[in-house]
């Protein structure tokens, strides 16, 4: 299966994925994209064997992805400050691939009915749901 993650600002929510799906599914094929450089390094320092930094990269990742994970807002242009641009939220938005997005209320951009969880709450939930995918 491959799975592409996508994060942006530090990177820690994208790490954190890395490192749990990584220890659960070693015969993932993950891919990391950054949508800058400090999110890009974060994800290759929790283990991602590939990992690229921008748009073009989203795009490209997003046509050969079967799972794209990351922070709700890679789906909502010009979230995340800014680093995702209108084109990428188009690519993860019209991907051919299961979408499982972590509900991060920052950056204006508020889920209702969400409670409050850690990150590594979240993570956890994701990978859960990664797994019933899988099996």
């Amino acid at each position: 299966m491959k799975i592409l993650i996508i994060d942006g600002q530090g990177g820690q929510l994208g790490a954190g994925l890395i490192r749990a799906i990584s220890a659960r599914f070693p015969e993932c094929d993950i891919t990391a994209v950054g949508t800058n450089a400090v999110a890009t390094a974060s994800m290759i320092k929790a283990g991602a064997a590939k990992a690229a930094t921008g748009e073009n990269p989203v795009i490209v990742a997003c046509r050969k992805a079967d799972v794209i994970m990351g922070p709700i807002g890679i789906v909502i242009a010009d979230a995340l400050m800014g680093e995702v641009t209108p084109t990428m939220a188009v690519a993860v938005g019209q991907a051919d691939a299961v979408r499982i997005l972590l509900p991060m209320n920052k950056c204006d951009n508020i889920v209702a009915g969400v409670t409050v969880s850690s990150m590594a709450e979240l993570v956890e939930d994701a990978v859960r749901k990664l797994e019933k995918l899988i099996k």
